[in-house]
């Protein structure tokens, strides 16, 4: 697998946020890092296509997929020896992955396949489509909300992913996804104290 892609080993929890465009994955990052004092990785291909998009009028095209998963694995290992216990990421390469079969004619990449699949997180939040479709020079497919949804579930499914559902407005999916999150910070604090019991 190209080193590139895959992360730096690092003893934090991290979690991802996954599902289709314009259902507020960046705002609930941006919030559960405010709600747990650390900091969150930003959807990497949103800058880079921007920038193509401003300079070139071009959207993503299939050579982007690798420069644009090598850009968000910098980006991850970058913050997390920044982050304070917990890691939130806007995306991760297996999103890459599902855009890649759905725009390229089921192509993926087979070191983006294999990083999709070796790097591991803690537990992916599922963004339903019941947030208002939000236009902008990057995103698509409005009409197809519900089918792409139903991709992203299934990839989560097909790779073993630990994963919940979030609906509702931004207070209610905030306290569901901290819920869950306190659980796993909770059951890593706990095994932690019973290596160090176990080395005493």
């Amino acid at each position: 697998m190209e080193k590139k892609l895959r992360q730096n080993p690092i003893n934090i929890v991290k979690v991802v946020l996954f599902g289709p465009e314009s259902t507020g994955k960046t705002t609930l990052s941006r919030h559960l890092a405010r709600h747990y004092n650390t900091v969150w990785a930003p959807e990497y291909a949103r800058e880079y296509l921007q920038k193509k998009w401003n300079n070139e009028r071009k959207t993503c095209e299939q050579e982007d997929l690798i420069p644009i998963a090598i850009g968000q694995m910098k980006l991850e290992n970058k913050l997390a020896k920044k982050a304070d216990k917990l890691l939130i990421c806007d995306t991760d390469l297996l999103e890459t992955k599902v855009y890649s079969q759905e725009f390229y004619g089921g192509f993926v990449d087979e070191q983006l396949d294999e990083a999709a699949r070796k790097n591991q997180y803690d537990l992916y939040l599922l963004t339903y489509i019941d947030t208002p479709w939000e236009e902008d020079d990057l995103r698509d497919r409005p009409e197809q909300r519900l089918e792409m949804f139903t991709t992203f579930e299934n990839a989560l499914r097909a790779h073993n992913k630990n994963y919940i559902l979030l609906k509702g407005d931004k207070e209610t999916r905030l306290k569901i996804a901290a819920n869950a999150i306190d659980k796993i910070i909770a059951k890593r604090e706990n095994l932690l104290l019973f290596s160090d019991t176990l080395n005493t």
